[in-house]
């Protein structure tokens, strides 16, 4: 496991990372990133979480993240845990998902849920040119993917409230 992307302020600033195992595309259906979004605003109510950018891909997230509660790994772990297990509950019980059988295959591992990559990627923003530029390639990342052609266009993102287009699905602390 590489250090360099290790979490050494826990109420700093950063710019996480998440990826689903293997890269897979599970995000593409509403009602997993409605579970993703929902444990973000818990931890925002209840653990003390700030989020000042982020955008969720198909298969992974990006935030700019700190916490004035519990530490910020504290958090991204539970997180985590969290999502895995109750996403995975989610693709299970969906009697619509034309790719359930797979996805519960590749999102397993000896009889135990594997949804998300091992680490987060954190890097720790320490100015402010660095902190533009990781906002800018969290917005663009749709636009990138081929998703949308303006950035501002995409609802799973915090781009319309920096733009003042209309009000993101989560709660904003401002930079």
């Amino acid at each position: 496991m590489s250090y360099a992307y290790r979490i050494r302020d826990p109420h700093g600033l950063y710019f996480i990372t998440c990826t689903v195992h293997q890269w897979a595309d599970v995000f593409t259906r509403k009602e997993y990133i409605d579970i993703l979004l929902e444990s973000l605003r818990f931890c925002q109510q209840h653990k003390g979480l700030k989020i000042y950018a982020w955008v969720v891909m198909t298969n992974h997230i990006h935030l700019i993240v700190r916490s004035d509660g519990m530490g910020l790994s504290d958090i991204i772990r539970d997180f985590k845990k969290f999502t895995s297990s109750k996403i995975y509950r989610a693709i299970e019980n969906n009697d619509r998902e034309s790719r359930k059988k797979w996805l519960l295959w590749l999102l397993k591992k000896e009889n135990r849920i594997w949804f998300w990559e091992a680490g987060y990627h954190g890097e720790e923003i320490l100015t402010e040119s660095f902190c533009d530029t990781k906002v800018q390639y969290i917005h663009m990342n749709p636009v990138r993917a081929g998703i949308v052609e303006k950035e501002e266009e995409y609802i799973y993102s915090s781009c319309s409230d920096f733009y003042g287009t209309r009000k993101g699905l989560l709660e904003l602390t401002e930079l």
